[in-house]
């Protein structure tokens, strides 16, 4: 085996350090401030996005150096346990309806909207939870829409998996955690059910609600 350079190191020790720092992603708290929520404004403006892009790193490094798996399982399984809390699914649950500042959108926004749309159509990244015909729809797993929130919980829960050899979040556990709107899902669960919606849409999952991703 290669032993890590002095960049992955780095990379380990920060994202260690990071995901040791005790926040509250909570409803009633708030993520630390070193989790990223502007890079990639308007579509990965979130901080679940800092945490699934950070799972990859992981993964990689402890093929490379098996011998630090519990610390690599360690990462990974902070990462996923903050993807169960509100903050994981923020958008979701705060972007009701359609976009009201679609009419005001700046001009780098252009070509993400249909030119002839213009001011009549929510950029991607607007979630748009409660549109017709679905209504609103709490839990992010069950939605209609929502494929990219489910399909990289799903990743994020394989990679801890696969690292740690340990199957923790294929047992019962509960998301989202704000009161009435407290849901219980597994690994398992969530990935049957994102199975059982590809395979009853020929056309795909929503993304954003309207808005199915090609590629």
């Amino acid at each position: 085996m290669v032993a890590l350079d002095d960049r992955s190191l780095g990379w380990l020790r920060y994202l260690h350090r990071k995901t040791r720092t005790q926040d509250d992603w909570d409803r009633g708290g708030r993520p630390h401030a070193h989790w990223d929520e502007t890079t990639g404004e308007p579509m990965t403006s979130w901080h679940r996005f800092d945490l699934i892009d950070s799972s990859y790193a992981m993964a990689l490094m402890s093929d490379r150096t098996p011998a630090w798996r519990e610390i690599y399982s360690e990462i990974l399984d902070e990462l996923v346990r903050r993807h169960t809390s509100w903050w994981s699914a923020s958008d979701w649950m705060t972007q009701i309806g359609d976009d009201p500042d679609r009419s005001h959108y700046p001009d780098r926004y252009r070509p993400l909207v249909p030119a002839s749309l213009w001011g009549d159509y929510n950029v991607p990244g607007w979630t748009a939870n409660g549109i017709d015909p679905y209504g609103i729809q709490p839990d992010p797993i069950a939605a209609d829409g929502m494929l990219f929130y489910k399909g990289f919980f799903s990743l994020l829960m394989g990679l801890h998996r696969y690292v740690s050899g340990d199957s923790k979040w294929d047992e019962s556990f509960d998301m989202i955690r704000d009161g009435a709107n407290t849901f219980t899902w597994s690994h398992s669960k969530v990935v049957e059910h994102l199975a059982e919606q590809w395979h009853n849409s020929q056309t795909g999952c929503h993304c954003e609600n309207t808005k199915i991703w090609p590629y």
